[in-house]
């Protein structure tokens, strides 16, 4: 899944950064008919409904010619929130000291679900401090990621 997801990525960074926004990250979820394909943008300026539409609109033209995905998907352009999901090692360094909840491909210490402070990233392993213990894990390994949002 993550190959495809790279493609996308690789396919639409483009476009949607020439509209001014940047590509926080790509989810695609698939279920027969009912899958998914979740874009997320951001921007310093943060991104409104309208801005969704806009990319949304390029998005689609740029699926439409390249056919990346040969069967039925709802397509969903979306902001990435207070509660972000993390894609890469840069976003995760972009969150030291803040809480993430973490679910792993493969378990690292008996546990595929974590939730901790992020306290380091270093090249593609990501520390976690959970319950005041350090936990490595290869950010390969993480299925999905998200920030915890503060109120």
């Amino acid at each position: 899944m993550a190959t495809l997801e790279n493609r996308l990525a690789d396919m639409l960074r483009g476009p949607v950064e020439s509209l001014g926004y940047q590509l926080w990250g790509i989810e695609y979820l698939q279920a027969g008919k009912h899958s998914t394909l979740r874009i997320y943008i951001d921007s310093e300026n943060g991104i409104n409904i309208e801005d969704c539409a806009e990319a949304s609109r390029q998005v689609s033209a740029v699926l439409d010619v390249e056919d990346p995905i040969s069967h039925e998907y709802t397509l969903e352009v979306s902001s990435p929130g207070v509660d972000r999901p993390l894609f890469n090692s840069q976003q995760y360094a972009g969150y030291l000291g803040e809480e993430a909840k973490v679910q792993l491909t493969m378990p690292v210490d008996g546990s595929r679900n974590m939730r901790g402070t992020i306290t380091k990233v270093e090249g593609q392993m990501l520390t976690l401090t959970v319950d005041g213990k350090e936990k490595v894990v290869a950010i390969d390994n993480i299925r999905k990621a998200n920030v915890i949002a503060k109120f």
